[in-house]
C-alpha cells in the first residue's frame, strides 16, 4: 500500500506562503496564554492553538476542498482518536484488506498514517499544498479543529464526520501526560496542578473542550455529523461499530455479523493489540516527530481517579456542569 507520504510528495503544488514577518505580526495581535508543550498558545477563531497549527488551519480553511464522499475524524486530542482511526479504516477497507490478512495495513502502520490529520500532516508544511489527487476513495482524512473552523467546502458538501470524545477528567489526565512526554526537556515538565489550572479555564489546544464538544453535539440533528462516546465505544463496541458502518455507507451484513466480522475488526483495532505492534512499540513519525509508543499509555475508564483530589474533581464537575448545562450531552466517569 502506498504510503500518505508518498502521495504528499508524488505532485507538490507550491505556492507563496505568507512571510514570517507576516506571520508574526498576525500573533502578535492576538491574546495568548503559556503553552503546555510550547511557550505560548494563541486565541484564534475562538480556540487556543499554536503558531504552527494557525498557519496550517489557514492553509486548509484557504485551500482543502471537500469531497461529497469524504469521511473525516474528528476529535479532541487525547479522546480516542487512534483507536476511531484504526476501527474507520478497517470497516472502509475490508472488502480489500481482509482482517485476518497477515500482510493488513493496521499491522504495519500506525493509524495515523492510513487516516491523516489534514492540519498535521496533509497541510503542515505551509509553503507547500498537498496533491489529494492519489488518495483512494472515499478519502479518510482527520482534525482536531472545532466544527466552526471547519473550511467552508465541509460544511457544504455532503462529507460525513465522525465525532469522538471522551470524558473530560479521563481526557485531562491523558493529555497531560502525552504532552509532557512529547515536549521539548529544555521546558521541564508541567506540573498536574498548573495543566489543571489552564484546563477548567479552558487554554488547551484545540480549547475550551467544552465549547469543541457541544459545536460538534449540537450538529448531531443533521445526518452530517455521528457523536460517538469514547465510554460506550470501550462497554458496548460491537453495537457501536455497527452504528459506524451503517454511518460511513459501508454497513455489516447479516452474514457478516454472523461470521464475527464486528468482533474481528474489534480484536484488531483493539487498545493492547495496536499497542503491542512493532510498528507502534518502535516506530515514530506517525504524527510530526514524535515517538508511535506515546500514543498508547492505558486507555482505560476512569484512570483520573488516580490522579484527582477532592478539589479537583469538584471544580472540574462545576465547569462541566455550568458550561454543559441544558445541552443533553453526559458522561460515564467510571
Amino acid at each position: 500500500m502506498t504510503s500518505i507520504t508518498n502521495f504528499l510528495k508524488s505532485k507538490p503544488i507550491t505556492e507563496k506562503a505568507q512571510s514570517e514577518e507576516e506571520s508574526d505580526e498576525f500573533l502578535a495581535c492576538l491574546p495568548k496564554e503559556k503553552g503546555w508543550r510550547t511557550p505560548n498558545l494563541f486565541l484564534f477563531q475562538g480556540f487556543w492553538c499554536q503558531p504552527k497549527e494557525i498557519r496550517a488551519i489557514i492553509s486548509i480553511q484557504n485551500h482543502f476542498i471537500a469531497q461529497d464522499t469524504d469521511l473525516i475524524i474528528a476529535t479532541i486530542p487525547k479522546s480516542g482518536t487512534t483507536w476511531l482511526k484504526a476501527l474507520t479504516f478497517a470497516i472502509v477497507n475490508r472488502n480489500n484488506f481482509s482482517v485476518h490478512h497477515q500482510h493488513h495495513p493496521l499491522l504495519t502502520n500506525n493509524p495515523h498514517e492510513l487516516v491523516p490529520f489534514l492540519e498535521y500532516k496533509l497541510y503542515a508544511d505551509c509553503n507547500r499544498l498537498p496533491d489529494l489527487s492519489l488518495l483512494p476513495s472515499p478519502r479518510l482524512v482527520a482534525t482536531h479543529v472545532p466544527v466552526g473552523a471547519l473550511p467552508d467546502s465541509i460544511k457544504t458538501s455532503n462529507c460525513k464526520i465522525v465525532y469522538i470524545c471522551r470524558n473530560p477528567f479521563d481526557t485531562f489526565v491523558s493529555i497531560w501526560h502525552y504532552l509532557n512526554k512529547i515536549k521539548p526537556e529544555s521546558q521541564g515538565p508541567l506540573s498536574i496542578e498548573e495543566a489543571f489550572d489552564l484546563y477548567c479555564r479552558g487554554v488547551i489546544g484545540y480549547g475550551p473542550y467544552w465549547d469543541h464538544m457541544l459545536g460538534y453535539w449540537r450538529e448531531t440533528a443533521s445526518n452530517k455529523v455521528l457523536f460517538l462516546k469514547y465510554e460506550e465505544m470501550k462497554v458496548d463496541a460491537c453495537n457501536q461499530l455497527k452504528k459506524l458502518g451503517e454511518f460511513l455507507g459501508f454497513p455489516f451484513t447479516k452474514e457478516e455479523e454472523k461470521e464475527g466480522v464486528i468482533e474481528d475488526i474489534s480484536s484488531l483495532c483493539s487498545f493492547q493489540n495496536m499497542k503491542d505492534l512493532q510498528v507502534n512499540k518502535n516506530g515514530r513519525g506517525a504524527i510530526s516527530d514524535f515517538e508511535n509508543k506515546d500514543l498508547f499509555r492505558k486507555g482505560e475508564i476512569g484512570d483520573w481517579m488516580n490522579y484527582f483530589t477532592p478539589s479537583m474533581f469538584q471544580r472540574l464537575s462545576n465547569v462541566m456542569e455550568e458550561k454543559l448545562q441544558g445541552s443533553g450531552l453526559t458522561f460515564t466517569l467510571c
